[in-house]
């Protein structure tokens, strides 16, 4: 199974990334998923459903202990593909 999250986290700060956003996005950079767009406003990640889960938890735990007030997620099954949930079985 293939999984995309889209997430934030607040508070906003638009003059200069907080602690919170660089600590995000270095979560989703390094967790070896398939796509990763960081941007203002919103960041998406995609990959096999044990990948993005794992990095699920780690941007949590991690974006919490930096800062973050809040954390909005929204997480989509993207399409059903047989194997140990890495993204890479069946295809």
């Amino acid at each position: 199974m293939r999984l995309r999250v889209e997430f934030t986290t607040e508070p906003f700060d638009l003059d200069e990334a907080p602690a919170h956003a660089l600590v995000a996005r270095e979560v989703v950079e390094s967790a070896e998923l398939d796509a990763v767009d960081v941007g203002p406003f919103g960041n998406t990640a995609e990959g096999g459903a044990d990948r993005v889960l794992t990095a699920v938890d780690a941007l949590l735990r991690k974006t919490l202990q930096a800062g973050a007030t809040r954390v909005s997620l929204q997480v989509n099954v993207i399409d059903d593909v047989p194997g140990d949930g890495t993204g890479e079985g069946g295809r």
